[in-house]
């Protein structure tokens, strides 16, 4: 799976969270300045000549919905996230976050039972 970039990645959260639409509709969820329409309708096109995007005719118009989930890309970016930034370990890059957000051991300690409650719930 490609990465996305980080104007393509925004056009991906808001296709996530509107599932199927046109390209207005991507705009007026986005934050002031609104990007311009050809500008968003060329990350469109670029998000489907990736693979995230398809669409189908609406009368004289396209909707274009989401093919990659949010959380199948989640979790192929933290996976690259991860790789690169601490060495393939989980427990580096809780050790990061726990240090620069200043956790507690009891928000350690909930993290850890959040963990223990997932994998429980995999078997």
């Amino acid at each position: 799976m490609k990465e996305l970039t980080k104007a393509e990645e925004q056009v991906m959260q808001k296709l996530w969270e509107l599932g199927k639409t046109n390209v207005k509709s991507i705009i007026d969820l986005m934050p002031e300045p609104k990007p311009a329409y050809n500008t968003v309708s060329t990350i469109v096109r670029i998000l489907e000549n990736k693979g995230f995007v398809d669409h189908e005719k609406l009368g004289k118009g396209y909707v274009y919905f989401p093919v990659v989930s949010k959380e199948s890309y989640k979790k192929v970016f933290m996976k690259r996230f991860m790789s690169n930034y601490f060495q393939d370990s989980f427990k580096n890059m809780v050790s990061f976050f726990a240090k620069e957000d200043k956790m507690d051991i009891n928000d350690l300690e909930e993290l850890l039972n959040d963990v223990k409650k997932d994998l429980d719930k995999e078997d």
